[in-house]
């Protein structure tokens, strides 16, 4: 089976913040987009979320015709799924619904569009049961700000055709994006494991009076944070093991591996424990609206990248090494 790789008509399913962020990727590169969602105002709501991205996308820079009048909101996920050539479902994480929505989805779709999914934990194999042509149904799982951040992992199900991960792979690269295509499926993919074990220890660290959550925050952008930026966990860790490199580090500090250091279990979320956290971070969000948060992480991400490009060109690194 051939399937479409050279989009015009991206579809969108579910306009909350990580399908609004498709959206704006989508429309930052060009694209038609349609969109839909059953909630009450929805259209308002992500005509905003758009607006907002959209200074970012600019600074980042827009493709030759790319405008936020590219985008229509229609009322069926028939109409939004019948002429696209790529489309995106961002529903909440209900298995029941994912069901019935990939079930509609694939019903109305052109047989040789992609479908993908934005879950970040459930399986393929289980969500795609009922869809017609599941073999080319997979997880494109992205993060968050979706229309800055470039990775995506591209999960594919038992039934999937290895062509159409391919094919969702070469989509997800014209948009400028990373896809990493994840060769099993297990919960919680690659990068929220790693994400929900540190969730888990910083919790346990703000429910046992040893940290605030700004406290916690500050261990990370100051430390870790910045060097994973550019480098990620293996290759950092490659360097702590000086010329002798990684089989030295893990000689030195495997051992530590052993100690009692994490708790790995989730602590229980009690509401004395809530209250910590929700406390914590009203204090670190203060008097700034979410929408003004959300362009200060824009402009920094965009710092950044561009940081690490420009870097990476000195040192004679292609941008995607």
């Amino acid at each position: 089976m051939a399937y479409i790789t050279e989009i015009k008509t991206f579809a969108a399913l579910g306009s909350g913040v990580i399908g609004s962020g498709w959206i704006a990727r989508a429309l930052a590169h060009g694209l038609d987009v349609i969109a839909w969602d059953p909630a009450p105002g929805a259209e308002a709501v992500l005509r905003q979320r758009v607006a907002n991205a959209w200074p970012a996308l600019q600074k980042a820079g827009l493709a030759p015709g790319a405008s936020q009048d590219r985008l229509t909101f229609v009322a069926t996920i028939e109409e939004c799924v019948r002429n696209a050539d790529f489309i995106q479902e961002s529903a909440p994480e209900r298995l029941g619904l994912k069901l019935d929505v990939h079930a509609k989805i694939s019903a109305a779709a052109k047989p040789d569009a992609i479908i993908a999914s934005s879950t970040s934990g459930l399986l393929p194999s289980e969500f795609y049961a009922d869809a017609i042509h599941p073999e080319r149904c997979v997880v494109g799982h992205p993060f968050n700000p979706v229309y800055l951040l470039p990775l995506v992992e591209v999960v594919g199900g038992e039934k999937t055709d290895p062509a159409a991960v391919q094919a969702a792979i070469s989509v997800y690269s014209s948009l400028g994006m990373r896809p990493l295509h994840v060769r099993k499926e297990v919960p919680g993919f690659i990068a929220d494991r790693l994400l929900e074990a540190l969730w888990r220890e910083a919790l346990h660290l703000v429910n046992d009076g040893v940290a605030s959550t700004g406290e916690i925050d500050d261990a990370i952008r100051f430390g870790a944070g910045l060097r994973w930026s550019f480098m990620g966990t293996f290759l950092t860790y490659t360097l702590a093991g000086g010329n002798a490199g990684m089989r030295h580090f893990m000689a030195q500090f495997g051992p530590a591996l052993q100690l009692p250091w994490t708790y790995l279990p989730a602590p229980e979320l009690t509401e004395s424990l809530i209250d910590k956290v929700v406390e914590g971070t009203s204090e670190q969000q203060g008097s700034r609206s979410i929408a003004e948060l959300e362009r200060y992480r824009d402009d920094c991400l965009l710092a950044v990248l561009g940081a690490i490009k420009d870097t990476k060109a000195r040192h004679g690194f292609a941008f995607v090494d």
